[in-house]
């Protein structure tokens, strides 16, 4: 990569600030960036310009609108419709501007709700999806699909992720809007915080899920991107997984929370299982170096150190 330019949309949001850290650690002659006050990724020839302007070797799409259950169930039409023109706007630009790859990060969501566990690649667009998330599924199999027509149609080098549910430094901890791990580190610290006897946990605890620190997410994706060429997606996982109702507990030990725990069943668990083959990315020589324990510690951490300046 030395010599080479690279773009990456995204670059402040959690997966994006990590690939950015990652990358400014290796040789690349140049790392663009844009504050949505610099550029709309939403506007088509801002988009266009902007990459026919910069011209660069490779670019990663970091950039998407992402929430959790209750967020993807109240705003459909957002997720939808935010997603889908950010990326089309990326990747038809990129073809014009003559890029020598691009990586589009997708999510674990695409994936049918009963595919078979651990769900290889291969199982894309064989089944119906869950409900709770199917809007920003759509838009991320849209993006998929892109990717690979460019591809067929004109040669281009645009390749696919699929990382599992990804927390860590940066997140999103909003109670409402954000994805489990974040949540769960809020309310529980809030409730020890203001001596309450018991949080409520949405949904039954059963359902078990794959966690990813987003700092080998960060990795993963600039080893594909350097690796992985073909027009099959990839996966990006721990390749383990766990209940909510275990999280929740390693959670509480990590914060040193004692009050009881609730699961309330009345609220949606979504996908009862959900955990990615990555036998794919193992075989180019990746795996993850952080256990589940280490990256909710490092998350906690960064979680109390900012607690000022949270995203909330």
């Amino acid at each position: 990569m030395k010599n080479k330019t690279i773009y990456i949309a995204g670059h402040n949001g959690l997966v994006g600030s990590s690939i950015y850290k990652k990358a400014s650690q290796l040789n690349f002659k140049e790392i663009f960036t844009f504050r949505r006050s610099e550029l709309d990724l939403t506007n088509q020839n801002d988009v266009y310009n902007c990459l026919k302007t910069i011209k660069p070797d490779f670019v990663i799409i970091a950039a998407a609108k992402v929430g959790g259950i209750n967020a993807n169930n109240n705003f459909p039409a957002d997720f939808i419709y935010e997603n889908l023109m950010i990326q089309n706007n990326i990747i038809h630009s990129a073809y014009h501007a003559k890029v020598e790859k691009l990586l589009f990060l997708g999510s674990s969501c695409i994936y049918p709700k009963f595919a078979p566990q651990p769900i290889k690649e291969t199982e894309l667009l064989n089944g119906y999806l869950e409900k709770t998330n199917e809007a920003y599924a759509i838009a991320k199999i849209a993006g998929i699909k892109m990717c690979e027509y460019y591809r067929k149609q004109y040669g281009c080098n645009f390749i696919s992720a699929m990382p599992t549910n990804i927390y860590g430094p940066g997140d999103n901890f909003n109670d409402l809007n954000s994805h489990v791990v974040p949540a769960l580190i809020n309310r529980i610290h809030k409730s020890k915080i203001n001596k309450k006897d018991v949080v409520t946990v949405w949904g039954s605890g059963k359902p078990l899920r794959e966690f990813l620190f987003v700092e080998d997410l960060a990795e993963a994706c600039l080893f594909i991107l350097k690796k992985y060429n073909d027009k099959d997606t990839i996966n990006i996982g721990s390749g383990e997984e766990i209940s909510i109702k275990n999280l929740t507990r390693i959670l509480c030990k990590l914060i040193n929370y004692n009050g009881e725990i609730i699961f309330d069943s009345t609220k949606p668990d979504g996908t009862k299982r959900k955990s990615l083959d990555i036998s794919k990315i193992i075989k180019l020589g990746w795996k993850p170096n952080f256990s589940l324990k280490d990256g909710l510690s490092k998350t906690y951490k960064w979680y109390l150190q900012n607690l000022s300046s949270l995203r909330e």
